[in-house]
């Protein structure tokens, strides 16, 4: 396990949204230098950053271009290499999105493949013998290149899927993992990890990490290997370098392929979707953390605790606010319900990921689509800093900005909340800064549940701490002799004890 993990708060920022320093309507590198001390008084230590490098953003920066080459609308190899140095000087590390599975089609790769010549890169993607051959299963397209064959695609038309082989390869056209083709992929995915650690990037967060074999199995045993395989010379050049899978199964992901992290994604009707946006699937509003009659915590534990124990001492989950793919939990969830959430994924066992905006209540926005964004677009509106022009994000012109800002006088600001002790902001460093003093709190830390029923509040132990969580609409008493003498260091809401008996009010949050 990766030491520094442990007590990690990390903040994700989408860049072209977060910070313009040039006045060209676009968030850059050397705008995120410029708020790296906002970003350690929040209480973040480290940061994921969503795809920088070349690209021609048809997919937001998802379809890479050149893996060793920074966008040049975010600025150069060297400012970003600056980045990681000014980060570093605050103890702030630094993890870039590394995208494996497929790149753009305007990637030198791709075009030397769709050559019809044999050469270098003819099997780094993959390809079928024929111009009007199909891929059974798989979405493909053809005609785009002079090549005879068709070529399999990850998500959009854009992005060619790169050849890491298929487990059981049943057609002439289909490798093995071990062929040639395949494992000369995985020698060039491992050259571009090597070449920005090596530049002081600290780790990646790895898009689609567990789709890169094709026609897998139930427990991706040939993708698990690509990456045991990928790691073992890294793991030895850059023991400290962190990895973390979008996978959503840290038994698979952490266990299998062997990362340090596995990424809890937030689908409808997974136990993660059941905190703050069970709403897309329901005539209302069921999630936790949505003040209501009763406390039920149980869909969420009946899939979380198993990722847990399967995982502990091996691993982490990450536990995020949300994400660039997600809406906004101040979407549906107000600022007192926030404080209930934040509370407890920051004390919790995993490690916190806040995404840009949501320590200050950031609303999802009705905006139209931008670089293939559709509905997560309106979650991807530029940071709010404050009430001067364009919220103090950019000093273009309002339609030169990358995304429309939120013009609703009642628009939450980092300038507006740092007055406010009582803020979201806060609030929020309030309880990184906990976090960071108690041990109790370490993403690794001791950890059991205590209490879970729908007529008390929902209590849990991290180490010598006992937290208590009632985010219902009525007052919860629960009994315990472990409540007797003890005293509150942190409350959200209105809670007292009472001898053995804790009394949590409605919607409260509170660490004895």
């Amino acid at each position: 396990m990766i030491d520094w993990l442990k007590k990690a708060v990390f903040y994700e920022i989408y860049p072209q949204s977060f910070c313009d320093s040039n006045g060209d309507g676009i968030g850059d590198f050397n705008g995120i230098i410029s708020k790296l001390d906002y970003i350690k008084s929040l209480g973040a230590n480290a940061l994921w950053i969503n795809p920088c490098f070349d690209s021609p953003f048809k997919d937001a920066g998802y379809d890479v271009r050149d893996y060793k080459k920074a966008a040049a609308r975010y600025g150069t190899n060297e400012e970003l290499y600056r980045l990681f140095e000014e980060a570093h000087k605050r103890d702030i590390k630094v993890l870039l999105d590394l995208v494996p599975g497929h790149t753009s089609e305007e990637h030198e790769w791709f075009k030397e493949s769709g050559k019809a010549e044999k050469n270098e890169y003819s099997d780094r993607y993959i390809w079928t013998d024929g111009w009007i051959m199909g891929m059974a299963g798989h979405p493909y397209i053809g005609g785009e290149c002079d090549r005879d064959g068709t070529y399999m695609l990850n998500f959009f038309k854009c992005q060619p899927a790169l050849n890491f082989g298929f487990l059981n390869p049943k057609e002439p056209w289909q490798q093995a993992i071990d062929d040639e083709g395949p494992l000369a992929t995985r020698e060039a995915i491992r050259d571009v990890i090597r070449f920005w650690l090596s530049h002081g990037c600290d780790g990646f967060r790895v898009d689609m990490a567990g789709s890169l074999v094709k026609d897998d199995d139930d427990r991706k045993s040939g993708t698990c290997e690509v990456w045991r395989d990928i790691f073992k010379p890294i793991r030895k050049e850059f023991p400290e370098a962190a990895f973390i899978a979008e996978w959503n199964d840290p038994e698979v992901s952490i266990n299998g392929a062997g990362f340090d992290m596995d990424f809890y994604l937030d689908h409808p009707g997974n136990g993660y979707n059941s905190l703050m946006r069970d709403y897309e699937a329901n005539d209302t509003d069921l999630s936790f953390f949505k003040k209501k009659d009763k406390c039920d915590i149980t869909r969420f534990l009946g899939e979380y605790l198993p990722r847990y124990y399967n995982t502990k001492d091996k691993g982490f989950i990450s536990m995020i606010t949300c994400n660039h793919d997600t809406i906004r939990p101040a979407y549906t969830l107000s600022v007192d319900e926030l404080k209930v959430a934040y509370a407890t994924l920051m004390t919790l066992p995993g490690v916190p990921f806040i995404y840009y905006g949501d320590e200050i209540g950031m609303h999802y926005l009705d905006v139209h689509t931008r670089e293939g964004g559709y509905t997560r677009t309106g979650s991807r509106t530029p940071m709010q800093w404050d009430d001067s022009a364009n919220r103090g994000f950019s000093t273009a012109a309002k339609d030169k900005l990358y995304l429309p800002v939120d013009e609703n006088k009642e628009a939450p600001t980092v300038e507006s909340q740092e007055k406010d002790d009582n803020s979201l902001l806060n609030t929020v460093r309030r309880l990184t800064a906990l976090k960071a003093s108690y041990s109790d709190f370490d993403s690794d830390g001791d950890f059991a549940v205590l209490h879970t029923g729908e007529d008390e509040p929902f209590v849990y132990r991290r180490g010598n701490r006992i937290c208590i969580v009632n985010p219902s609409s009525g007052t919860l008493r629960v009994s315990d002799s472990f409540f007797d003498g003890r005293t509150i260091i942190f409350a959200a809401g209105t809670c007292t004890i009472d001898k053995d008996t804790a009394i949590a009010g409605p919607g409260s949050f509170a660490i004895i």
